[in-house]
């Protein structure tokens, strides 16, 4: 075990240790950018152990029944235990149905497996119970883009972006979900937002989506700022490379984009949406290669 963890050490610094070991003298990639991938907290685990001995009880009243069952679930999310989050999900909704927040993780849930009516229904739960849930109001407009609703996926990201525009995740996923119907004005409306930016990370993201900032750039910055912490190095790169990839595919380069979203699942950031939404664009690249493939051979 302490060889295992001073192993873990070393590759740690090796791979936060800056722009030297990342970048040749021309600026450019030597191999991409890299964390250890987050592993189980060994207090997650004990927390689930504790939980599932509390939940054997005969005693316990319907709300702490669906609080614990509520709270075993975040746990087996955050370790990437879908299935077992959301069987903890739905048993804790039939102690106590009145829970906007988890009718929002399972939204998320069942947009990332593709069951997306079933994900419409969720986040319009969370939404009656909580009119307010912001968060809920985004994924469903999301949900809404994956489902091919672009309309009607349009009209909830504007809303939704209206109601805060200095938020540039709003800004960021109304571009997505507007390129596809308007990618001119989607662009123009974007690099607006962007100059009257203010100092948030995901204006960063914003960038890189664009173009107005080069991977080198935002490596550099990701890389300087989260120096000696492997979480927050981890959780950056998941949402840099995912939105690369999203880049990378709205022109076309497959390839590109297929690595940038296998980068963006490596790092087990199990509750970040980019890793979930990272495997819905690589089966989204999947189908839409096997159908030129197949329009191709008809031609020929």
């Amino acid at each position: 075990m302490k060889w295992f963890q001073t192993a873990t050490l070393g590759l740690t610094i090796l791979l936060t240790s800056g722009c030297a070991s990342t970048f040749n003298q021309d600026g450019r990639w030597l191999y991409p950018p890299m964390a250890v991938p987050l592993q189980a907290n060994p207090q997650q685990e004990v927390q689930i152990a504790r939980l599932s001995q509390l939940l054997l009880r005969p005693n316990l009243s319907d709300e702490v029944r669906a609080k614990m069952l509520f709270e075993r679930g975040n746990y087996y999310d955050s370790l990437g235990m879908r299935s077992l989050a959301r069987l903890d999900y739905n048993q804790s909704l039939s102690f106590d149905p009145a829970q906007p927040e988890l009718f929002n993780l399972l939204g998320v849930y069942y947009t990332e497996v593709g069951e997306y009516d079933l994900a419409y229904e969720a986040f319009d739960s969370t939404l009656e119970l909580d009119p307010e849930n912001s968060y809920a109001a985004r994924n469903r407009a999301i949900a809404l883009y994956y489902g091919d609703r672009i309309d009607l996926a349009l009209e909830e990201i504007n809303t939704h972006y209206s109601d805060s525009p200095s938020d540039p995740f709003r800004a960021l996923w109304t571009y997505i979900i507007q390129y596809e119907k308007e990618p001119e004005q989607a662009t123009k409306t974007l690099t607006q937002q962007y100059q009257a930016r203010d100092t948030q990370w995901g204006w960063m993201l914003v960038g890189i989506s664009l173009g107005q900032i080069s991977e080198e750039e935002a490596f550099r910055f990701i890389l300087t700022e989260s120096r000696g912490d492997n979480t927050l190095l981890a959780q950056r790169l998941t949402e840099t490379y995912f939105y690369l990839g999203k880049r990378y595919q709205r022109a076309g380069e497959f390839s590109s984009a297929i690595a940038m979203y296998k980068l963006a699942i490596s790092f087990n950031v199990y509750e970040y949406v980019e890793h979930r939404y990272a495997f819905l664009e690589l089966g989204r690249i999947f189908e839409q290669v096997q159908a030129e493939r197949i329009a191709q051979a008809k031609i020929q």
